[in-house]
């Protein structure tokens, strides 16, 4: 693990101009229009559903059910309360269901 790979530090170096270049482009692109169309302003509207999905979706199906239990109460709080009670009411759960599975 001490050996110094000159290939391996290119590579991440190259991993972060276009990861860099990616970000900026985007919003090159986004300051230059005089007018978003409406389908590029739907598709960004789109992002932070599709960003919550890709978050949560593996967490669900991979998580055991102290986790799904505590996501359904989190929605079901979040459906009525802020973020802050969402959070805590989920949390409560996982908490309470591994302390009375022993977990």
């Amino acid at each position: 693990m001490t050996d110094f790979d000159p290939h391996m530090v290119l590579l991440i170096l190259a991993a972060a101009v276009v990861t860099y270049l990616t970000r900026i482009g985007g919003y090159i692109l986004i300051t230059k229009m005089t007018r978003i169309p409406p389908r590029v302003e739907a598709a960004l509207n789109a992002v932070p559903a599709a960003v919550l999905t890709t978050l949560v979706a593996p967490a669900f199906f991979i998580g055991g059910w102290d986790t799904k239990v505590a996501m359904a109460a989190a929605l079901v709080v979040g459906l009525r309360f802020s973020p802050t009670f969402m959070l805590i009411a989920g949390w409560i759960v996982v908490m309470v269901w591994r302390h009375l599975a022993g977990v």
